[in-house]
């Protein structure tokens, strides 16, 4: 069952086709070719990673584009081209700057652009690892606000703040929130904003694209799709966010690892068909699911009955592969995990096989003892749902 959608106002499932470029590329050739170099005769299309850490550098170092191995690296510069025209297509003013995790790149922007005595406004209900770095905001003199992804519960938050953290959708939720209305009102009263866009990637949504000014995400997830890359990066069009995370990324030394980046950059090919059959499968994965009685709450953006639908069909172009749904307790969610064949028991989410965990293990995530966040991969669908619901069946057993 694929992600169609019916709405004449809703927008197609391969996104936007937008008017940048020589070619004005859709997204499925964009991502082939982006962050390539000039064709050379007899050289790879992408080349290697450079294993560099330091550079032959005469004369002067200011103006050179390579000096030391902590600064800058050619493969990490392809990647980060291609990146920005993924975030901001067409938009020279675009930069990305990558990062060894998505909490690399999530600090650099928390920690370089609040300063003691400011507020931040941060979501209650975003990624666990959230609620450390407020200690660490908190600890530094900053104020932390927080309030829901749904809604719009944190423009109440807003007066006085001088950052505003979005992420949408949420995880392990799933709420979605409008990123242009709450970026508005963020910059009318001078805050930036920032969305976390990992579980979207920029071919779901783009943030720039939406008034914000920060983009920030995970490719560690979906984006390099193979669960076996640590990788964050960080997407702006403002020159003085990109130089403070750039300085920020040298001084503390949260660098990628040229082979990541490289295989960050390989994986971006494929990056349009696997989201595009991720979205497709997840759809009927959560369809399947909500025919169920004995589970309840059922998420996933693309389900015409979410209540987060109505706004992300407006702002996103696909819907993500992640679902969420609550079993009746903790010892059912663990017998329907373990009798799962094609989904792993594992973290994380938006890789090429399917995982599922009862997130609660974890701590940290206000969700019931029997939740459940499935990351649908692009296995045959029919596959999937015949063994979700075999597995549901020996579970109630």
């Amino acid at each position: 069952m694929g992600d169609s959608m019916t709405a004449s106002d809703d927008p197609p499932l391969t996104g936007p086709r937008l008017d940048h470029g020589p070619a004005n590329d859709a997204d499925g050739t964009r991502v082939v070719r982006a962050g390539l170099p000039a064709e050379e005769p007899y050289e790879p299309p992408l080349p290697g990673p450079v294993f560099a850490a330091h550079y032959h550098l005469p004369g002067e170092v200011e103006g050179a584009p390579y000096a030391y191995g902590r600064d800058a690296n050619p493969t990490w510069s392809r990647l980060e081209r291609a990146l920005a025209e993924l975030e901001a297509p067409g938009d020279p003013d675009a930069e990305v700057i990558a990062f060894s995790s998505g909490m690399g790149a999530i600090s650099a922007v928390l920690l370089s652009q609040v300063r003691p005595g400011q507020t931040v406004v941060l979501p209650s209900d975003g990624y666990n690892l959230l609620a450390a770095l407020r200690e660490r905001l908190e600890g530094f003199g900053v104020q932390v606000r927080t309030a829901p992804t749904s809604g719009g519960a944190q423009r109440a938050e807003l007066d006085g703040a001088s950052l505003l953290w979005l992420e949408t959708p949420s995880n392990p939720g799933l709420d979605v929130c409008d990123i242009r209305e709450l970026a508005d009102a963020a910059h009318e009263r001078g805050a930036l904003v920032a969305v976390d866009n990992t579980l979207a990637t920029p071919l779901g949504q783009r943030p720039l694209l939406l008034g914000a000014d920060i983009s920030v995400a995970s490719g560690t997830k979906a984006l390099t799709g193979h669960g076996d890359v640590l990788l964050g990066y960080v997407a702006t069009r403002n020159a003085q966010v990109a130089a403070a995370a750039r300085a920020w990324r040298k001084t503390v030394g949260a660098i990628p690892g040229p082979m990541e980046a490289w295989l960050a950059h390989r994986s971006l090919a494929t990056l349009d068909v696997r989201t595009q059959r991720q979205a497709g499968n997840a759809l009927a994965v959560a369809e399947a699911l909500a025919a169920r009685p004995e589970v309840r709450d059922v998420r996933h953006p693309g389900l015409p009955d979410d209540p987060a639908h109505p706004l992300a069909a407006r702002q996103m172009s696909r819907y993500g592969c992640v679902v969420s749904f609550t079993l009746p307790d903790q010892a059912y969610a663990n017998r329907f995990l373990a009798r799962l064949r094609l989904v792993s028991d594992a973290t994380s989410f938006g890789g090429v096989r399917s995982t599922a965990e009862r997130r609660g293990r974890w701590g940290g995530d206000a969700v019931p003892d029997g939740f459940v966040r499935m990351s649908v991969g692009v296995e045959d669908s029919a596959d999937l749902v015949t063994d979700i619901r075999r597995a549901l069946d020996e579970a109630a057993g």
